[in-house]
């Protein structure tokens, strides 16, 4: 299997690019993942965020193939703990995915139609987070279930 990380937005600043490395880095003898970065549409101040959205299901639908197993970010999404997220990977793995895709959406979240679309929905938190430190949010926790799931020291119960 492999992870993809989707995320709609700018460049990483240098210390997010840099905590993101280093974590990709302690995964890679388990797994490869990457990450995307999505650029956001072009938008004027009169577009609407039902306008935006739609823009970026567009962009998100043209690279979404039907053997991706797509999980969606989302605040309302399902709160789960480090080993239930292990637990998870580990049943996709063992049912032959062969590409799981998590996607972080735009500012204004994703459409119904790719909520719709995706196999799962998972919140980080109740609290909101900024897209890029998200992004490293999710590389240390795709490293912290792949420990979980190798029996390695980095997670404590």
């Amino acid at each position: 299997m492999r992870i993809e990380i989707w995320s709609i937005g700018k460049e990483n600043e240098p210390f997010i690019a840099e905590g993101i490395a280093y974590y990709f880095r302690k995964i890679k003898p388990w797994i490869q993942v990457s990450i995307q970065l999505i650029p956001p549409p072009k938008t004027t101040s009169s577009m609407d965020k039902t306008h935006i959205q739609l823009q970026e299901e567009a962009i998100i639908l043209k690279r979404l193939k039907p053997e991706h197993y797509l999980i969606v970010l989302d605040e309302r999404g399902k709160l789960l703990s480090s080993p239930q997220w292990a637990q998870h990977f580990e049943q996709c793995m063992t049912q032959g995915v062969k590409t799981l895709v998590l996607l972080i959406g735009g500012a204004y979240g994703v459409t119904e139609n790719i909520r719709q679309q995706a196999r799962q929905t998972w919140s980080l938190s109740h609290l909101v987070f900024p897209h890029q430190l998200v992004r490293l949010i999710v590389a240390e926790q795709l490293y912290r279930s792949f420990s979980i799931i190798h029996h390695a020291s980095y997670h404590h119960e």
